[in-house]
């Protein structure tokens, strides 16, 4: 099977994170202010999204682990998530999807053989073992829209549940964002997901669109949409990327369609890896604490 195209590199296109300067060539305090403004609200609304989730997973430890108080189950997962470079909210979702571990033994994933981390030719520098998710999955929005110069995307990754959660994003509203906060079904990107390959939507037309969607995509000026599924060795969707162009039937070049389906395939065997071998040292990681939080007490008392 021949091996994907690597995407030339992002400097062949227009940086899409910079941001036009005023008249002056300065941003002014007003603009600056609101942006600042726009990211609390949406750190705000992050943490109350992902806080039912959280509570979640502390009343699974507090149980499983016989632990005092839900304030001792969130300090494990945050040790955990700290000491394996993982978001609190993504390990918290490990925790509450990933069958429970077996009492009896020490270890939640006996057997497990690690594997070694697949390239990521689009992170040159970086070594793919070492690298962050969220670095991951920026750079790879950044060089779909850099080399294909569309002015906005966004890239979602697959839950546990089977929608899709917004990850990173570039140029799109905020109402934007808040409709496509999580999606299951009525766009081009549940569309891609669904059936793993690329999709191209005229987004004024696309029957898989639903109304709703379709007026939120048209109101930030998207008439033309690419979703690209990124899939795992197997052919699990880990997540979709979607690139949003002005002008109806605006396709791809041979050459951007084939380098983003490698973009696409390099992150894709990527997440999984992550997800097969960061995310479980981290759920076992976070066994091994709880079980010596829960044999505290009966050592003291032996004592």
């Amino acid at each position: 099977m021949q091996e994907p195209v690597d995407p030339p590199p992002a400097a062949h296109g227009p940086d899409p994170a910079a941001v036009p300067p005023d008249a002056d060539g300065t941003r002014n305090g007003e603009s600056r202010e609101i942006d600042r403004l726009r990211r609390e609200v949406r750190d705000l609304r992050g943490k109350l999204l992902a806080h039912p989730l959280i509570s979640h997973a502390q009343g699974l430890l507090q149980e499983r682990y016989r632990l005092p108080d839900a304030e001792t189950a969130f300090e494990l997962m945050k040790r955990c998530s700290q000491q394996h470079n993982l978001k609190l909210r993504n390990l918290a979702s490990a925790v509450v999807s990933v069958p429970r571990p077996d009492d009896e033994r020490g270890l939640w994933f006996p057997g497990r053989s690690g594997r070694a981390a697949p390239p990521l030719r689009f992170l040159p520098g970086h070594r793919p073992d070492k690298v962050n998710r969220s670095t991951v999955l920026k750079q790879v929005l950044h060089q779909a829209l850099a080399f294909t110069e569309a002015p906005m995307g966004d890239l979602q990754v697959m839950e546990s549940a089977g929608s899709l959660r917004m990850a990173h994003h570039r140029g799109l509203s905020e109402e934007f964002l808040d409709f496509f906060t999580v999606v299951e079904d009525g766009t081009s990107c549940s569309l891609a997901a669904r059936r793993r390959v690329r999709v191209v939507s005229d987004v004024a037309t696309d029957p898989a669109i639903s109304e709703p969607a379709r007026e939120m995509i048209l109101a930030v000026g998207s008439r033309t949409a690419h979703s690209l599924p990124m899939l795992s060795s197997a052919g699990r969707v880990v997540g979709v990327f979607s690139l949003h162009l002005p002008r109806p039937g605006q396709d791809l070049t041979r050459v951007q369609a084939t380098a983003l389906d490698g973009l696409a395939a390099q992150a894709g065997r990527w997440l999984e890896w992550h997800q097969d071998t960061m995310v479980l040292n981290a759920l076992e990681d976070l066994h091994r604490r709880g079980r010596e939080l829960r044999a505290g007490p009966a050592r003291r008392r032996t004592e």
